[in-house]
């Protein structure tokens, strides 16, 4: 099968830095053990933002400086870092989804079909759930998976309705 793995930001800043959760913390072997489980590709992805972020648009909107490109909260999680092999692609993104990911995964397709992509990380309701979508509307008939244990949100309530609106779009929620 060609299955492919999506983590999503699963750096410092989101865990235990300038946003981190209790819940973000609770996740992180989850996600470790998945990784290590995993049969695929594994792809990842680093929220990454420059300086200038509190006079960004989303700067304005969420006013808490976070993932600065070369900082430590920008860093992906120890525990998780010292999973990734050269092999695998990490994608830098400047906001929620990424194109550069969503051409690689329409290119893999092309080449032989996905079979399966599954999201972890975090912000469930945020990166997790743009992705999802993106991917979604450029590989209709992959089938998209987000397992909720190796997700979280920035809050309980809106990681909930983040996993509901995605079953409602047709992405199976692993309970």
């Amino acid at each position: 099968m060609n299955n492919v793995l999506l983590v999503v930001d699963m750096q410092n800043d989101f865990i235990d830095g300038s946003l981190g959760t209790k819940e973000a913390v609770n996740i992180v072997s989850n996600v470790v053990k998945k990784i290590k489980e995993f049969e695929g590709k594994i792809i990842y992805t680093r929220d990454t933002h420059g300086e200038n972020y509190l006079s960004t648009q989303e700067g304005r909107y969420l006013p808490v400086t976070h993932c600065i490109e070369g900082t430590s909260g920008w860093e992906i999680h120890n525990d998780i870092q010292a999973l990734i092999s050269p092999e695998n692609t990490i994608y830098n993104k400047v906001t929620f989804g990424s194109k550069d990911l969503v051409m690689e995964l329409v290119e893999m397709d092309n080449k032989e079909p996905i079979d399966e992509i599954e999201l972890i990380g975090l912000c469930t309701d945020i990166c997790v759930i743009s992705n999802a979508f993106t991917i979604k509307a450029f590989l209709p008939e992959v089938k998209i998976f987000v397992d909720a244990k190796c997700c979280a949100g920035v809050t309980k309530e809106s990681h909930e309705n983040a996993l509901n609106a995605m079953k409602v779009c047709q992405i199976q929620v692993k309970e």
